[in-house]
């Protein structure tokens, strides 16, 4: 009987199918299995037909119904092993696998794709422009040495053209995948020995020999991380009916030479707009640290429990529920791991205040010394200011920059308000409380004076990191190779944490990446999301200057969002009702649903209107495993780090979006203002790039400034 395998590739289009073409897939592949190879060549229902003009003679389709075709790479060598390596519509079918030609790369002796007919029509094209460049980005190595590193006669005349990294990410989805990983390696500056090292002999076979083995299984079983096999009819039931869990953990080969490096010397910071996979380069980065040694122990942590969480399901897919492999890694907030150790170094949990409380406290400040400041002014003069720097006398204060805030405060005006900060420090002490930022800042103090408690640190979403924490993580492993691994995206900023790393001790010059192709989303979405914060201007994560979008894309395509508003709430509640059932009729799983609102108020009209409807419906609050149905509800701010096929964005209105009381007055602090509107722009933002085939964003009344026109 024959095997089956699936490319990831196939992985992409399943995904998107509707329910119907999905449930004929599944059909058609417990058919395929059933069969043997003869039986399948006359099989009159699955239809197996050559390609006409096909440039790789093995290609197939198989029917799948009237409209769809599945196309499978056939074997030529007498084996058995098939490989399904995408789900088209029936008239584009034929085209798409006649253009491409699998083939055994020399080096790695993985199977990979080319678009062979794309890149033998640009080529000549781009060798034109070549011949008038100043310089070419690959003239530095001879043929010889990118023959070894894997690169064929085709691929090689190709790159002789290329004049700069730009054009080699626009040439790079013609191009086979592992020949594209070593290009972009060597575009980034690393030598042919750290490339064949890193890239190479990492998936080479140790049992490879002078000549690669053009069998097709064989090429198959040495392209796992490309390519699942299926052994029997229980894991294709299995696997067909978990994609969208496999895909959270997909290593694409851009990510893969940030993730897979041996190592590096010292902090990495890895960027990227939502969708580049930062989340999943971090995942994978902890599984690589892991094989370093059996005795290594990992802190993998984030800004808040929910991402926590979300971190903590997608390790423990990633590593196949290996507990001893997930006994060696701490996930955790960076908030919990400090209360942790100032719980255990000195000998008694602290007990934070929240941020109600917290408020209230600089109010009775405000008014017992009658200063000239609003209590909204004091919190933040102290947390972006005094706790951000670590200040603990007057002396300091005096001398510190006060770079970001709005307002000056020359000596004078310094010395009238620094008995607010101890007035506030005073009242904590009464009531035997503190706040999360001074648990952290006590937590690196005792971890100055002690033992790293780690071997490495990789930290996601670090963009919204207060320097208190920083110097947390800072102290939990001591500087060196592959110390921390820092993911983040400033665009994605919520929590308006402002930080120049280099001055804590987070050195990540020569080590920093950016991720620039979105996984996630489709480019309809993407486009649309990313004009939300095309007025600003925003501050990158180091704190040392601007970041952009720029070059910010998706290879994936879909609907547009669908953006209205609405006469009332309870008409915009009825439509999101209806939206859903449309998006399940259309065979998206319910817990593949995401729908966020600026407030719980909303969500809970929600929550009834769609149990009352007969959709199931969980919140996220509640941390719903992932087994449990049900349509995922949650604040914006809990959407953070989440990703869902389809995204319902209720409540975008000019009250809930930029939120008033989150917005500091020009009159008190004009730089602040601005930096909370930005804040605010980019929590609208993180929420819609949650999608990824389809976004509906609405709202009630007058829409929010900072929808596009």
């Amino acid at each position: 009987m024959p095997q089956l395998a699936f490319a990831n590739s196939f992985w992409e289009s399943y995904d998107l199918l509707e329910k119907p073409v999905r449930a004929g897939v599944r059909k058609a592949m417990q058919k395929f299995q059933q069969l043997t190879v003869p039986e399948l060549q006359a099989d009159k229902g699955l239809h197996l037909e050559s390609v006409e003009k096909a440039r790789d003679p093995r290609m197939r389709t198989i029917r799948i119904n009237d409209f769809w075709r599945g196309v499978v790479l056939a074997p030529d060598d007498g084996s058995d092993v098939f490989l399904l390596v995408n789900v088209v519509r029936h008239d584009d079918a034929y085209t798409w696998a006649a253009k491409r030609l699998y083939t055994t790369n020399s080096a790695t002796r993985a199977l990979e794709v080319r678009n062979v007919v794309a890149i033998e029509q640009l080529t000549p094209q781009l060798e034109k422009a070549a011949a008038a460049a100043d310089s070419l980005l690959f003239a530095r190595y001879s043929d010889t040495v990118l023959r070894e590193l894997g690169i064929d006669d085709q691929v090689l005349r190709a790159v002789r053209t290329v004049i700069d990294k730009p054009q080699l990410e626009a040439f790079g989805t013609l191009l086979p995948e592992d020949q594209f990983e070593v290009l972009q390696y060597l575009a980034e500056g690393f030598g042919p020995e750290e490339v064949y090292r890193d890239v190479v002999a990492v998936r080479r076979p140790v049992t490879a020999g002078p000549d690669p083995d053009e069998s097709l299984a064989t090429a198959i079983a040495n392209t796992t991380s490309r390519i699942t096999l299926v052994t029997g009819p229980e894991e294709l039931a299995d696997v067909l009916e978990k994609p969208f869990a496999a895909w959270r953990v997909f290593l694409h080969p851009s990510q893969r030479r940030v993730a897979y490096r041996v190592s590096y010397g010292g902090p990495v910071q890895v960027t990227g707009g939502p969708g580049t996979g930062k989340t999943v380069a971090a995942l994978h980065r902890v599984k690589h640290l892991l094989g370093r040694s059996p005795d290594t122990r990992v802190l993998l942590t984030t800004y808040t429990n929910a991402l926590a969480g979300s971190l903590r399901e997608n390790l423990s897919l990633l590593l196949d529920g290996d507990e001893d492999l997930l006994a060696r890694v701490d996930v955790t907030t960076v908030n919990a791991y400090a209360h942790g150790i100032v719980t255990r170094l000195d000998g008694r949990a602290p007990s934070p205040v929240g941020d109600r409380e917290e408020r209230q406290l600089w109010q009775r400040v405000v008014k017992k010394l009658g200063l000239p400041w609003t209590e909204q002014f004091l919190a933040q003069e102290y947390r972006h200011v005094v706790l951000a720097q670590d200040l603990r006398t007057l002396d300091d204060y005096r001398a510190a920059s006060r770079r970001g805030r709005g307002s000056s405060l020359p000596p004078s005006r310094r010395e009238q308000l620094w008995p607010a900060i101890e007035l506030f420090e005073s009242m904590l002490r009464e009531r035997k409380e503190t706040t999360h930022l001074k648990v952290c800042a006590r937590a690196a103090e005792l971890l100055a004076a002690s033992a790293p408690t780690h071997d490495h640190v990789v930290v996601d979403e670090a963009q919204d990191l207060h320097p208190a924490q920083w110097r947390v993580l800072r102290g939990a492993v001591a500087p060196g190779n592959d110390d921390l691994f820092l993911t983040g995206d400033p665009h994605q900023r919520i929590y308006d944490s402002r930080v120049s790393l280099g001055s804590l001790g987070i050195r990540v010059t020569g080590r920093t990446h950016r991720l620039r192709l979105n996984y996630r989303s489709t480019e309809e979405i993407l486009t649309w999301s990313t004009g939300l914060l095309s007025p600003v201007t925003v501050e990158d994560l180091g704190g040392d200057g601007s970041d952009t979008l720029a070059g910010y894309r998706s290879l994936l395509h879909g609907r547009r969002p669908h953006v209205a508003g609405c006469t009332s709430e309870q008409e915009e509640v009825a439509a999101l009702v209806t939206r859903v059932q449309d998006w399940v009729a259309q065979g998206v799983r319910p817990s593949e649903i995401g729908v966020c609102a600026r407030f719980n108020v909303l969500l809970d009209k929600v929550y009834d209107k769609l149990g009352a409807a007969g959709v199931p419906v969980v919140r996220v609050r509640d941390s719903p495993g992932p087994d449990v149905d049900g349509v995922r509800l949650a604040t914006m701010h809990a959407m953070k780090g989440l990703e869902f096929r389809c995204v319902a964005v209720l409540g975008v209105t000019a009250g809930a979006v930029p939120f008033g009381r989150e917005v500091t007055p020009a009159s008190v602090d004009a730089l602040q203002h601005e930096s909370d509107l930005l804040r605010e722009r980019c929590l609208l933002f993180v929420a819609c790039t949650r999608a990824r085939e389809a976004l509906a964003v609405s709202w009630s009344g007058a829409a929010s400034p900072f929808l596009p026109g």
